[in-house]
C-alpha cells in the first residue's frame, strides 16, 4: 500500500516587519501614524498622509518573496499604482499593477488583486497612490 501525503505551504504575510520587511522611503509621515504602521500586521494603526498627491512609499524584502495575492486596506485612494524593481537597490522600478479604486465615501477600501501567475520579487517595490489613510499591502505567498 503506497500512500502519498500532499503539504500545503502556509500563507505567509511577507508584507510584515515580523518577517523582516522595512519601509524604506515614505513621502509624508505624521508623528502619530507613521509609515511603519503599514507592515506593523495591526489592524488597529495606520499610515496618513498630507492629503497632497500622489504619496508612495517603498517596501523592502531583504530576501526574494514570491507574491500570489496583495491586498490593499485604505480610505479616500483613487488610483493605486505599484511598481516592482528587478535591482537589489531600489532603483529602477517598472510599472506592474495599476487600478482606480472605487469611491466608498469614507469606508474601508478592500482591493484584493489575485495574480494568476505568482511572481518572484527583488527585495523591492515601491507602492504610490493619491490619497490619504493607509493600511499594508498585505502580500501573500505559499
Amino acid at each position: 500500500m503506497t500512500q502519498v501525503k500532499h503539504f500545503k505551504m502556509r500563507n505567509i504575510d511577507v508584507c510584515l516587519s515580523s518577517e523582516g520587511t522595512e519601509v524604506i522611503l515614505a513621502t509624508s509621515s505624521d508623528e502619530k501614524h507613521p509609515p511603519e504602521n503599514i507592515i506593523d500586521g495591526n489592524p488597529e494603526t495606520f499610515w496618513t498622509t498630507t492629503g497632497m498627491f500622489p504619496q508612495e512609499f517603498i517596501i523592502c524584502f531583504h530576501k526574494h518573496v514570491r507574491i500570489e495575492r496583495l491586498l490593499i486596506q485604505s480610505y479616500f485612494v483613487r488610483t493605486l499604482r505599484i511598481e516592482k524593481s528587478t535591482s537589489k537597490e531600489p532603483v529602477d522600478f517598472e510599472q506592474w499593477i495599476e487600478r482606480d479604486l472605487v469611491h466608498t465615501e469614507g469606508q474601508l477600501q478592500n482591493e484584493e488583486i489575485m495574480l494568476l501567475k505568482p511572481v518572484r520579487l527583488e527585495p523591492v517595490f515601491r507602492y504610490k497612490r493619491n490619497h490619504r489613510n493607509e493600511k499594508p499591502a498585505h502580500c501573500n505567498k505559499e
